[in-house]
């Protein structure tokens, strides 16, 4: 019964939207929109990145359920954002959140994936009894340079979750992964801004790990589409998943639920796992999701998640910390140039 203990949300407040990076480059914004079914995304504080949006999103977590933090023996923190390139995020939140020193940490990095990788690695070890809880997080401050396509989605947040095996909020019941060695997507050491294949980002990237993933899940349980309540899928924009979905035999009622990137961007790490956090905000007992992330490089987690009667339990409440769409709302908008100040384009010199 190794599942999701508790889970936690954080977004940025501050947003820009995409007609008005379109206005700074000259580009049609209906043409931009139109095509990415984007159309604001979320911009980091002057003061955050990737390691403070994870210890925020894990206090989320531990605000809806008591867990004592000495118990989490485990934190992994995914993200391709990490503030340092030889420094743990995974310590600062541990430390942050005041885990025990007896416990295993280390960050991830699989571009998009690496959130649901740190969840594969805590199910694996919560049930061999190597831990009691692992803490796994995807976040990201992603990156994109200016005026290249990657900026209109580029987006910050994150979402952390609790993994452990004593009354679970909802079951894991069976992952799987799928990954080739595909380079669509990709940044070297030092530079600041990821490079991509264009439209191959998207199919042999995307698609083909995707339907990979998913299709060797449905296989592997033996089950169909019409057979879960709702599905989540990497959302870098909200073509793809759309498109992903439709052509696996999901419907759009679906995926609507965990569908949150026309509204906040491709948050990356954080992208599969705020969509998840989406539908468990709304899910019922008994309620099934079926979950597929994707990162470039090029590899997909799926899993098959039941949702248990301990999300109404007295233990867990979901209104002790904000959820993914109470984040959404009230944004604080920016113009070009005040985003370009919150994502460091430019520096103040003393």
């Amino acid at each position: 019964m190794v599942g999701i203990i508790t889970y936690g949300v954080y977004i940025p407040r501050y947003r820009i939207r995409v007609e008005e990076i379109a206005r700074v480059w000259g580009a049609n914004a209906a043409d931009i929109t139109g095509g990415l079914g984007v159309f604001e995304k979320s911009v980091p504080d002057l003061d955050e990145d990737a390691a403070t949006i994870a210890v925020e999103a894990a206090r989320n977590a531990l605000q809806r359920r008591h867990v004592d933090p000495k118990e989490i023996e485990a934190v992994y923190v995914g993200s391709e954002s990490h503030p340092y390139a030889v420094k743990p995020t995974a310590c600062t939140v541990g430390e942050a959140i005041g885990a025990t020193p007896n416990m295993t940490a280390a960050d991830f990095e699989f571009a998009c994936k690496a959130g649901t990788a740190a969840i594969q690695t805590c199910m694996g070890m919560v049930k061999s009894k190597m831990i009691h809880y692992g803490l796994a997080i995807g976040t990201d401050v992603s990156q994109g340079a200016p005026g290249d396509a990657l900026e209109y989605t580029a987006a910050a947040g994150g979402a952390a979750y609790v993994i452990g095996n004593n009354d679970p909020i909802a079951t894991i019941h069976h992952t799987c992964s799928f990954t080739t060695d595909t380079p669509d997507f990709w940044r070297r050491e030092g530079q600041d801004y990821p490079r991509h294949g264009g439209r191959f980002t998207g199919d042999p990237g995307y698609f083909k790990h995707v339907k990979g993933a998913s299709n060797l899940l449905l296989e592997q349980t033996k089950k169909t589409p019409k057979d879960f309540t709702y599905a989540v899928f990497h959302q870098p924009n909200a073509k793809f998943p759309q498109k992903a979905a439709k052509d696996l035999g999901f419907s759009a009622e679906q995926i609507k639920p965990g569908l949150v990137v026309p509204r906040l961007g491709n948050t990356y790490s954080g992208a599969s796992p705020i969509g998840l956090a989406a539908t468990l905000d709304i899910a019922k007992p008994g309620d099934t999701i079926f979950v597929c992330s994707f990162g470039s490089g090029a590899g997909s987690d799926a899993f098959d998640i039941e949702v248990t009667d301990a999300i109404l339990s007295d233990s867990f409440r979901r209104d002790a910390a904000p959820g993914v769409e109470q984040q959404l709302k009230n944004p604080i908008y920016l113009d070009y140039a005040r985003y370009a100040q919150h994502k460091g384009k430019l520096v103040m010199q003393s």
